[in-house]
């Protein structure tokens, strides 16, 4: 496949990013530092696409073998990025109108924001399908590679445009942004998907298997039960701040929406900076579970260090720690993708890649409910606000080095070794 093409299919990303980044990014600051919303809310909306996320697998299986129009992709993703992108536009008149009237508010909120998860989990597997249809087998890490930068990328520019775009804050503004980056996930939507799937070039594709067959397949293995726990605990722990981090910013140091919203370009930038350095530099000297090792220790690190610059009201040790977090964050994305890659076997990669698949949507959906959930339990416990941030971020920290002692016992020799025959495993699944 050529670079065009991997380009095209990083504008599919590029395409759910930018509608994704204003909601983690400045409506999850706006809702629960402007509007008063309890976080455990704010956050329970904004993980629906991922408790929807076991739905990929009957998505993917069904666009397998039901080509619209000729198509097999490209009907799905156009649908999914047009829900994705409405979906998101509509968010934010669902939370001002929370604000006015709550439980009306509530139910539109539940089902713009349904809307915005369906989209996402439609568009996500359509071009990942797509993108491994396009490509051979040895192209497809450079293509993964290409469009997790250029979405990286993407997340930095929309947070530096909407955090300029927002300098001065108010709810009529904050419409026209995000119907802007509705537009332009649109448009970007549209130039990465015209043409870029042949008509009735398709044929049919091995069975897929349920997220149920994914999981009880891992259960089989006691390394892969392991790594599966390690593996959501990391998650949870590294990305359950996003829902937490912008509005912790303005309650902890009274910072604007366009200074919170650059929050994002910070830890993105650092990710994107720590991608590249373990890609051409780390990689060559260190072995995948000692860059893991390292990548959850910088993370945990910089967990730390937002939990003290919370504690001792320090913005100047803050946006540093966001900074290292970022860079840990990197470090343990591209050394755990390849441990996930190492754990699995051959004949039935299918089954874990979709194992790992339901650990990371259930760490993430789970991580934001929990640091939502403990925000608003600790600070009233406390009688402050600010100190249930600070216990999120230090439970956080703790999760990680859990992980991290996790991560000595996890042996992928032994794994394979130890790894159930075909015979077997299709026993365990019971109905693989």
């Amino acid at each position: 496949m050529t670079i065009f093409k991997n380009i095209r299919l990083g504008l599919l990303h590029v395409a759910v990013a930018v509608s994704l980044v204003p909601i983690t990014g400045v409506l999850n600051r706006i809702m629960i530092h402007e509007l008063g919303i309890l976080a455990s809310l704010v956050a329970a909306l904004i993980v629906l696409p991922y408790l929807l996320s076991p739905a990929q697998v009957w998505i993917g299986q069904y666009s397998d073998n039901h080509p619209l129009w000729g198509y097999r992709r490209t009907p799905y993703i156009a649908a999914g990025i047009i829900l994705c992108a409405g979906g998101a536009t509509l968010t934010p008149w669902a939370a001002l109108m929370m604000a006015e009237s709550f439980w009306l508010g509530l139910l539109v909120a539940v089902l713009v924001f349904l809307t915005w998860g369906v989209g996402f989990n439609l568009a996500v597997v359509s071009y990942l399908s797509l993108a491994s249809d396009l490509s051979e087998e040895h192209q497809r890490s450079r293509t993964i590679a290409v469009m997790w930068f250029m979405m990286i990328t993407s997340v930095i520019i929309t947070a530096i445009v909407t955090g300029n775009a927002l300098e001065s804050y108010s709810p009529a503004r904050l419409m026209q942004v995000f119907l802007a980056c509705g537009g332009v996930s649109l448009a970007l939507g549209a130039a990465g998907l015209i043409g870029l799937e042949q008509r009735n070039t398709w044929v049919p594709r091995e069975e897929r298997h349920s997220s149920g067959d994914a999981v009880r397949a891992v259960m089989a293995n006691p390394h892969a039960r392991r790594f599966f726990v390690y593996l959501m605990l990391l998650l949870a722990a590294i990305l359950g701040q996003d829902v937490l981090l912008e509005p912790f910013g303005a309650q902890a140091f009274g910072m604007s929406v366009r200074e919170t919203t650059q929050l994002t370009a910070t830890w993105g930038g650092a990710t994107l900076v720590a991608l590249l350095l373990q890609g051409l530099v780390l990689s060559r000297f260190m072995s995948k579970k000692a860059g893991a090792t390292l990548g959850g220790a910088l993370a945990a690190l910089g967990l730390f260090l937002i939990a003290l610059s919370g504690a001792i009201s320090s913005q100047t040790l803050f946006v540093p720690a966001i900074a290292l977090l970022g860079f840990g964050t990197g470090i343990a994305t591209t050394t755990n993708l390849a441990l996930m890659l190492d754990m699995t076997t051959p004949e039935q990669v299918g089954l874990f890649i979709g194992a790992w698949g339901v650990a990371d949507s259930m760490a993430r959906g789970l991580g934001n409910l929990l640091a939502g959930g403990v925000r608003d339990i600790a600070g009233f416990a406390i009688q402050s606000p600010a100190g249930g941030y600070v216990t999120v971020f230090l439970l956080e920290g703790l999760m990680l080095c859990v992980a991290m002692a996790m991560l000595r016992r996890i042996d992928v020799s032994a794994f394979r070794s130890e790894q159930p025959s075909l015979t077997q495993l299709i026993a365990v699944v019971g109905d693989a």
